[in-house]
């Protein structure tokens, strides 16, 4: 080897090693902060434990009683519909903001700021302040229902069976729908508008524009923005905890909260562990579905 090749090759490591020294900080902290919880969690699931003086090997018991007992079923199928709700309307909502905002008008800059704002409040205090607006006895949202006649009485909106699901799901799309739209907005501002003046030369009125040019313009935006939000959704557990407690009953009981509720109320740290890699499984097979789905042809 020349002495140009071996300065060339040392300069190479050198230029490696110094990558290596950059990237280790982050990626000690992802060992520390999600790889050793996960790997911590699935060995978990097969003791039944407390994490303190109990510890009993059960195998693959926690994961078997998941797809044999109807609790488990019922929670996943109750977070399935929570997160379809919650997902399509964050979708019709942020669509049409972002169509809306995408078009130039006086003042456009103002109402992005302030469509953003949902997204911007930490969940506590949007679970606190919708909590104090829904309450039965001095919240504001009966006593604009019955200035307007809608009800002739006040309504416990969170601790009604009937209602507390459909309103914890109005919360939700109101905090979420943000994100759906900058994405949808960044999409269609990344599209040529000489696509659709071509589209137009060509004889497209606006619904076959929509269809030929904004879809499939959209469409690698619309992926990665379905399958994160799905899957933020599917585990949500801050504005559900804070508002109901999963309550009425299970009105509310969402399979995040069950799993918080094995573990810290039943000190069944196993059998959380099993349920919680379970649900890493599905958001992942949610994933997965999404890209067979929304692939390209």
């Amino acid at each position: 080897m020349t002495n140009k090749k071996k300065t060339s090759f040392k300069r190479t490591e050198k230029y490696q090693r110094t990558g290596y020294k950059f990237i280790a900080p982050g990626l000690l902290m992802m060992v520390l902060l999600i790889i050793y919880p996960m790997l911590y969690g699935a060995y978990l699931s097969f003791y039944n434990t407390n994490l303190v003086n109990k510890w009993k090997f059960v195998g693959f018991k926690y994961y078997l009683e998941a797809f044999t007992k109807p609790e488990f079923y019922t929670s996943v199928l109750l977070t399935f519909w929570f997160m379809i709700l919650v997902v399509a309307g964050h979708f019709v909502i942020g669509f049409l903001l972002a169509s809306t905002l995408n078009k130039k008008f006086h003042g456009r800059t103002i109402f992005r700021v302030i469509f953003m704002l949902p997204w911007l409040f930490p969940e506590t205090v949007i679970a606190l302040l919708f909590t104090w607006i829904m309450n039965p006895m001095y919240g504001v949202l009966n006593s604009i229902l019955k200035s307007l006649g809608i009800i002739s009485s006040n309504v416990s909106w969170l601790g009604s069976a009937k209602f507390a699901f459909p309103a914890v799901v109005a919360v939700c799309i109101w905090k979420g729908y943000p994100l759906v739209m900058t994405m949808i907005l960044s999409g269609l501002q990344s599209i040529s508008h000489d696509l659709y003046e071509a589209a137009e030369i060509d004889g497209a009125n606006k619904w076959q524009q929509f269809l030929h040019v904004t879809v499939p313009g959209l469409k690698p935006v619309m992926t990665t923005t379905l399958i994160l939000d799905s899957v933020w959704w599917f585990k949500q557990y801050t504005l559900v905890y804070t508002m109901t407690g999963g309550g009425p009953g299970t009105a509310t009981n969402l399979i995040s909260l069950n799993i918080y509720g094995t573990a810290f109320n039943d000190l069944r740290f196993g059998k959380a562990a099993a349920w919680g890699i379970i649900v890493f499984v599905i958001c992942y097979l949610i994933s997965k579905l999404y890209r067979m789905v929304l692939k390209d042809d």
